[in-house]
């Protein structure tokens, strides 16, 4: 999730629109195709696009001839993923190997990424968010959704249902994610288990191929403060990890992340962690009909800033429902112009993320991961909420918990 104030979470700001495919085109609106060839799009080639079906039909004799590559290079992909699932081991030399474009990075902490696994596979028998097979993973129904400034949407009845199932598979895989966080685990094996656990329960992991992210679920260890990639990273003693889960199933999503403390987490890092829990906590306790959305950034705010922490002010939260990033924006930051006023059946996320120092990011090379520009500690909370008639209800609430309650030990793992 995470939106910024400007921007879908996911959304890179370097997408331009294509030029059409076919070389005799005349059309004035050839550099700006939106026609997609439906066989690529279902295969790992570079996407291919047409301003019209004419000209689709025109250059059909000639381009047909890519699929069949296209065809070999998918079945090689997929074979290279099931090797990997039955447990062929990379050596560790090559698995904590720094990936071609850190070797010239200039970092802003100790971190370091290490090699990713093969993408993995959902099986086609689970319904899947229209980005799922886009080859740049752009969802139309949000491109569209954002052009025609539609309000926000109330949600009721059946559709509201669809949203709750969403959001209760989500924490179900969150809690199995969240087991697996421990000492000496790797963020891949994170993925995996959520990987396995949203197929087991009928749902696609919506971080999927969002914008071509290449995992299930997103993985933010230390200094991250979202959008952090699984790969082989061991997680260590005194680390603090985020795992954010978004699950769509019944074509809705379901969004929400923990911040873990693992083994012997410093004084520092534990305040941190309490700090970004209370400042969710205290966001939520304000929502009810009749709030301004922007009057929840002043709530975290005040927290943050009585833990000497600040709020990040690129990324936001967002309405959610049979979109992934929709109205209405909710950034978490004191004075901001978000627009709206909630009101029954309004279902959105609230997740602020906190800094043990500047509030400012800059994001690696892979063009994903969000870090702190001081290299401090960065830790985030969120639910998914639905707006009722007298207040807020957690859609993605823990099992006995409809209200934030802190108990370091849920937050704890060894």
């Amino acid at each position: 999730s995470f939106l910024p104030s400007f921007l879908p979470s996911f959304l890179p700001s370097n997408i331009t629109m294509p030029s059409c495919a076919n070389p005799s085109c005349v059309s004035p609106t050839k550099d700006a195709a939106t026609m997609t060839c439906p066989t690529c799009a279902t295969l790992p080639l570079a996407p291919t696009y047409f301003c019209s079906q004419e000209c689709f039909k025109a250059a059909w004799p000639t381009h047909k001839k890519i699929h069949k590559l296209g065809k070999q290079l998918k079945a090689a992909q997929e074979a290279k993923a099931l090797d990997e699932a039955k447990g062929r081991e990379v050596p560790e030399h090559l698995r904590l190997s720094l990936p071609d474009w850190a070797t010239r990075y200039n970092f802003t902490g100790p971190l370091r990424p290490a090699q990713q696994s093969p993408t993995r596979i959902v099986p086609a028998h689970i319904p899947r968010p229209d980005y799922a097979d886009d080859p740049q993973g752009r969802s139309e129904s949000e491109i569209r959704d954002k052009s025609s400034g539609r309000n926000i949407k109330v949600y009721t009845g059946e559709e509201l249902e669809r949203v709750r199932h969403a959001c209760k598979m989500g924490r179900e895989v969150l809690d199995l994610g969240g087991r697996a966080c421990r000492v000496g685990a790797t963020c891949d094996e994170i993925d995996r288990v959520v990987h396995e656990a949203a197929v087991e329960r009928g749902c696609y992991p919506s971080p999927l191929n969002y914008y071509n992210f290449p995992k299930s679920v997103c993985t933010s260890v230390n200094e991250v403060i979202c959008h952090g990639i699984p790969d082989y990273y061991e997680i260590k003693d005194g680390d603090i990890v985020n795992i954010d889960v978004t699950t769509y199933v019944g074509g809705c999503h379901g969004d929400l992340n923990e911040t873990f403390m693992v083994g012997n987490v410093d004084e520092e890092g534990r305040k941190l962690v309490k700090c970004a829990f209370e400042c969710l906590q205290s966001a939520l306790a304000a929502c009810k009909p009749g709030t301004l959305y922007r009057d929840l950034g002043a709530k975290i705010n005040k927290v943050a800033k009585s833990y000497n922490c600040s709020v990040v002010k690129t990324y936001c939260g967002h309405g959610i429902g049979d979109l992934f990033h929709t109205s209405p924006n909710v950034p978490h930051y004191a004075k901001n112009k978000a627009k709206g006023v909630m009101a029954p059946g309004h279902v959105f996320t609230v997740e602020p993320m906190i800094n043990l120092g500047s509030w400012e990011d800059v994001t690696w090379d892979d063009n994903w991961t969000a870090v702190t520009a001081d290299g401090s500690r960065s830790a985030q909370f969120e639910h998914t909420v639905v707006v009722t008639e007298t207040g807020v209800e957690i859609l993605t609430a823990r099992d006995d918990e409809p209200v934030m309650v802190w108990d370091a030990e849920k937050s704890s793992r060894r």
